[in-house]
């Protein structure tokens, strides 16, 4: 059974596990494994929660959607309609955001180690550009003097579920130490800037709130700093992306109506202490908006007993999902053809890549598994395709979004022609 882990829009009937009212077996058949399915619903009722959640209590509050997680043009143009903004990492990003309808001034540039000619083009689409270093910022201020600059401060309070995700904190390469972040508005000031913000993000995945707490107030005192050494006034502080969602059914949702009141209720506190008038509220999600509207398809090839191990082969490796390889991350599992059946075994999940590290699960207990079964890998919308790949020469996979029982295909699977997309022989091997 599906239990309290999985949100509404998952169901079981007669068996079969069904997402946002479409059978996951018909969708497989139809579209072929692997295959991401993507819930609209969820995916609104998760930026919904949000908002209201932190409008509750502070009327000028922007959620910008973090868009590394995932990109699909679909999924941002849902966003786009419910009023959401983009944090964009990457000129390609935003790009993308632009594609997809947002105006320029609802998508907010942070980069690292950005080149200048990427700087050309941020300045060039007129995005807001949240600088991450001195050495970034003058080389912007050469490029073009915009009108509006924010810089990304490191608060030394970092937190995340795996130390690659941490963005804060001394060993971190992101943000500007608070003595650097005055001389970086200090130059901005006097080149000719005339609007502000400011940013913090201490990492991702995190499911407790005091970290969160705790840096938003460092972040609120250097404001207020900035603001009486320099007479800068703020349009926005942006606190930040990282919430985090429960992979395995034991652990906690976050409690965003505990997190938002803690946050607004500092921010308005830390506003008036430091006399720093009505800026807007910004919040970056990612993870906490995509994550569980979005489960990946695998078909079972193989089921394979060693002496040691029992392995489940399915067509999905780490080139699809690579949260588990990178991370050791957990992803729950279902048999989606056959949700009553009772847990029996344990396997090792395996994909088909010619490493031994690819396992999307181990250890997993599970039902009998047999050939030709379909496993729904959960909570993958975050992470999952954006950081897929074509490692082994194996084609990316298709995108389905499913609203109501009603499906489309908005990511078509690569074909074997993909694969040599952009490669060239010199005439000298011709």
């Amino acid at each position: 059974m599906i239990g309290m882990f999985l949100p509404e829009v998952y169901e079981e009937r007669d068996g079969i596990l069904y997402i946002d009212g479409a059978s996951t077996v018909k969708l497989a058949e139809e579209f072929d494994t692997p295959l991401y399915v993507i819930s609209e619903n969820r995916i609104r009722e998760n930026f919904r929660r949000l908002k209201e959640a932190l409008t509750r209590n502070y009327g000028k509050v922007r959620i910008y959607y973090s868009a590394k997680a995932n990109t699909n043009l679909s999924i941002l143009s849902i966003l786009r309609s419910e009023g959401a903004y983009i944090d964009a990492v990457s000129p390609g990003e935003v790009y993308i955001a632009l594609k997809a309808g947002f105006p320029p001034g609802k998508i907010l540039f942070t980069g690292t180690s950005v080149r200048d000619d990427e700087l050309k083009f941020l300045v060039d689409s007129n995005v807001t550009v949240n600088v991450d270093s001195l050495s970034e910022l003058r080389r912007l201020l050469r490029i073009s003097k915009p009108k509006t600059i924010s810089v990304r401060v490191n608060p030394e309070v970092g937190a995340g579920h795996h130390a690659h995700v941490i963005t804060a904190g001394r060993n971190s390469k992101f943000g500007i130490y608070e003595d650097m972040v005055i001389e970086a508005y200090r130059t901005s000031k006097y080149s000719g800037v005339e609007r502000f913000g400011i940013h913090m993000h201490i990492g991702s995945g995190i499911l407790n709130i005091e970290p969160f707490i705790h840096a938003s107030e460092r972040l609120l005192d250097i404001a207020g700093r900035i603001h009486r050494e320099l007479s800068i006034d703020f349009d926005f502080v942006d606190f930040g992306g990282g919430l985090g969602v429960p992979y395995k059914p034991e652990e906690e949702p976050l409690n965003i109506d505990l997190y938002a009141g803690k946050l607004t209720d500092l921010f308005k506190r830390k506003l008036e202490e430091h006399d720093l008038g009505e800026p807007a509220l910004c919040i970056e999600p990612g993870r906490y908006i995509v994550c569980d509207a979005c489960i990946l398809l695998t078909r079972v090839n193989t089921v394979k007993v060693t002496p040691y191990r029992k392995f489940v082969g399915v067509d999905a490796g780490f080139n699809t999902l690579a949260r588990p390889v990178m991370y050791g991350a957990y992803h729950h599992i279902l048999v989606a053809n056959r949700m009553n059946a009772e847990v029996e075994e344990r396997y090792d999940v395996a994909g088909p890549i010619c490493e031994s590290g690819d396992l999307l699960a181990k250890d997993r207990p599970l039902p009998r598994i047999c050939e030709g079964d379909l496993l729904a890998i959960l909570n993958a919308g975050a992470y999952g395709y954006s950081m897929s790949s074509q490692y082994n020469s194996r084609p990316r996979c298709a995108e389905v979004l499913v609203k109501d029982g009603r499906y489309f295909p908005v990511r078509s699977r690569e074909t074997f022609e993909d694969l040599l997309r952009g490669q060239n022989l010199p005439p000298w091997l011709k």
